[in-house]
């Protein structure tokens, strides 16, 4: 229609502002109901056949980005504020991306000053040093895995391996090198576990079985503490609100359910499109991401001081776009798998607040 705003404007009136490219950053042109929409990209080396990413975080230890970046055999590392990339080779790589996001390094997390990630191929947990960008050590894991975490309170990395319906453990070494010793597993009913979030204010671990349930895991007991039904028909990622309380689960059919840490409650949902799986949330803003890998867009979803979700927004991302992450800056991150690319957004929504 002549004179209607385009998809570009409306974005920026409501806040969500495309992130301007940088260097490191090319300039790609989407569609969204027929209307061109510019994007900002990040361009992950030898990612031009395709990547299949899955676990995107933040470190606000290294305030660095970390991409795991599946068949190239590298993990990368970028500056939020310079975009500068940085590389770290040495984990199994593949010459061709066949879709999914099984191959090479996919997850990893940061902990005692390293980074603990996790090789799919060699089915290894591999300690890196970020500062001199290697691999230190390799541990066998007791079957494939899928995300990887630290824990602080009590020293160990936990590991989910879905094929076993297991949480391998790995404690660490008080002094010195914190290379991982298997300390012993948890089982995980229900087809999990789904996602992993580590609550060390509260002594806890929360997971997902694969349909409608997520537990809660008592860290020091190593021992199932509740289980509660989360709404999903199907059980994808989970971010969580220390500060607050709040727990919110993906649910791959399309919706954020928002439950109470303490006892379970479901506090509310809100829609987002089909084929959610990770997710993310920003503290600060108080706002949660769900991109929708069938739909290729992403929900932003304001948390309440209630715990209620309300939808504030949907933008546009690309097509099997299921993984995402946020930094300390207001940016928000989404993986576009075919292009081996990340699409980067800032998040200017205004809530109220």
């Amino acid at each position: 229609m002549i004179g209607e705003p385009s998809m570009t404007e409306r974005l920026r009136r409501w806040g969500f502002a495309l992130a301007l490219p940088l260097a490191c950053c090319s300039l790609v042109v989407s569609a969204h109901a027929g209307q061109p929409l510019s994007v900002a990209t990040i361009s992950i080396p030898g990612g031009a056949g395709g990547i299949g990413f899955d676990d995107l975080s933040f470190s606000p230890e290294l305030h660095r980005l970390i991409v795991p970046a599946g068949r190239t055999g590298e993990m990368i590392l970028i500056d939020p504020i310079s975009r500068k990339l940085d590389e770290i080779d040495g984990f199994s790589a593949q010459a061709s991306y066949p879709g999914g996001n099984g191959q090479g390094v996919t997850s990893a997390d940061v902990g005692r000053g390293a980074i603990f990630a996790t090789d799919r191929d060699e089915e290894t947990l591999d300690l890196v040093d970020p500062h001199s960008r290697s691999i230190l050590a390799k541990t066998k894991l007791a079957a494939a895995p899928e995300y990887v975490r630290y824990v602080a309170s009590t020293n160990e990395v936990w590991v989910t391996e879905p094929p076993a319906s297991q949480i391998e453990i790995f404690s660490l070494p008080e002094h010195g090198l914190p290379e991982p010793n298997s300390a012993g597993t948890i089982h995980i009913p229900g087809g999990g576990p789904i996602s992993l979030v580590i609550d060390d204010r509260r002594g806890r671990a929360y997971t997902s079985g694969l349909v409608n349930e997520t537990m809660a895991i008592d860290l020091r007991k190593r021992a199932i503490a509740a289980q509660w039904r989360n709404g999903c028909h199907w059980s994808r990622g989970l971010a969580l609100d220390r500060e607050r309380g709040f727990l919110m689960v993906g649910c791959e059919e399309g919706k954020l359910e928002s439950l109470a840490v303490d006892n379970g409650k479901r506090l509310g949902e809100a829609a987002a499109g089909d084929g959610v799986d990770t997710i993310a949330y920003a503290p600060r803003l108080h706002h949660a991401y769900l991109p929708a890998a069938k739909t290729a867009t992403m929900a932003v979803i304001d948390i309440a001081a209630d715990g209620k979700p309300t939808m504030l927004a949907t933008v546009p991302t690309a097509s099997d776009g299921h993984c995402v992450t946020a930094d300390d800056l207001g940016n928000v991150y989404v993986c576009n798998p075919r292009a081996g690319q990340l699409m980067l957004f800032h998040d200017g929504i205004a809530n109220g607040r």
